[in-house]
């Protein structure tokens, strides 16, 4: 296994930060919100008693800080429903439900605006936004449906669009003739060709993850490229349907060096329908059920 396949399936992709810039952390001000809107704290009375804290939770996190976990578990109850559209988000209250400091507030907030869940205005205050106004590609929004009562919707959505974009990325991928590349590739068949042989599904997700957002970049399709941050996290969403990407085996290893092949070789359709066979769910785990477990929040 080469050293760069190795660095490839550690290394940790960094988020935006997100962090609130000079001059910005005053867009969500303590002024009481308008009106008789300003919900009490018992409002939040019913929420997880483990969330009553930041930080306080078991385990560990992939968020930084405070302002990680506090984005994590805020962006949970908003797409759970627990926070429904329109809800009035006091950042006063939200700090001393929390036990977090203002600066915490402000930022995750920002970053929570940023991902459309939220809405900042002057005389209005900080409110819950509707579903149709979420970033939906957003890959924490990705994994906090996935694990939440739109879970189904979520991975029957996720398996369209790759069913939709991941093929025709094989199809124009092939042929590029960029040697760097196609060593990653097979670096990253040769990881998961061990993995499955070891029986270290962790292995093999993060190496399939990283072939296939690779092979989004390689297409020629800057769309495409943009969207390569979905197929990750879809790939890291478990439970529910199984297509092969997600099952480490001899039948996935082969498919994935069936590509690898065909984009050396400039064939397209070979390439493109490996990729649709692997995007196969079998009939006898369409209905499975799905166990699920709330991932650790990114990093902001």
């Amino acid at each position: 296994m080469s050293t760069l396949a190795h660095t490839m399936m550690t290394a940790a992709r960094s988020a935006d930060s997100g962090i609130a810039g000079p001059g910005e952390l005053d867009r969500y001000s303590y002024a009481d919100a308008p009106g008789g809107d300003r919900p009490g704290l018992g409002s939040w009375d019913g929420m997880d008693p483990d969330m009553g804290r930041v930080g306080r939770r078991a385990g560990g996190s992939r968020g930084r800080g405070l302002h990680g976990q506090l984005v994590q578990q805020l962006g949970q109850m908003i797409v759970s429903g627990d926070l429904g559209a329109d809800r009035p988000l006091v950042p006063e209250e939200i700090g001393q439900r929390f036990e977090v400091s203002r600066t915490v507030v402000r930022e995750s907030l920002r970053v929570l605006e940023a991902k459309g869940l939220v809405s900042a205005r002057p005389n209005v205050g900080t409110r819950v936004r509707p579903v149709s106004d979420w970033n939906l590609l957003d890959p924490d929004i990705i994994e906090w449906r996935a694990f939440g009562p739109q879970r189904d919707e979520q991975r029957r959505e996720l398996l369209e669009l790759r069913w939709t974009m991941e093929p025709l990325a094989a199809r124009l991928a092939a042929g590029h003739g960029r040697e760097d590349v196609q060593q990653r590739l097979a670096d990253m068949a040769e990881i998961m060709a061990h993995a499955a042989a070891q029986g270290d599904a962790l292995t093999f997700t993060r190496a399939d993850a990283e072939f296939h957002a690779l092979l989004l970049q390689v297409a020629g399709n800057r769309m495409l490229e943009h969207l390569s941050g979905i197929v990750s996290s879809a790939l890291h969403v478990s439970g529910g349907p199984v297509t092969g990407c997600e099952r480490p085996g001899d039948t996935s290893v082969g498919l994935h060096h069936r590509i690898v092949d065909a984009l050396a070789g400039g064939d397209g359709g070979t390439a493109e329908a490996a990729m649709r066979q692997l995007l196969t769910v079998p009939s006898e785990q369409a209905t499975a059920p799905a166990d699920h477990v709330v991932p650790a929040p990114r990093e902001h």
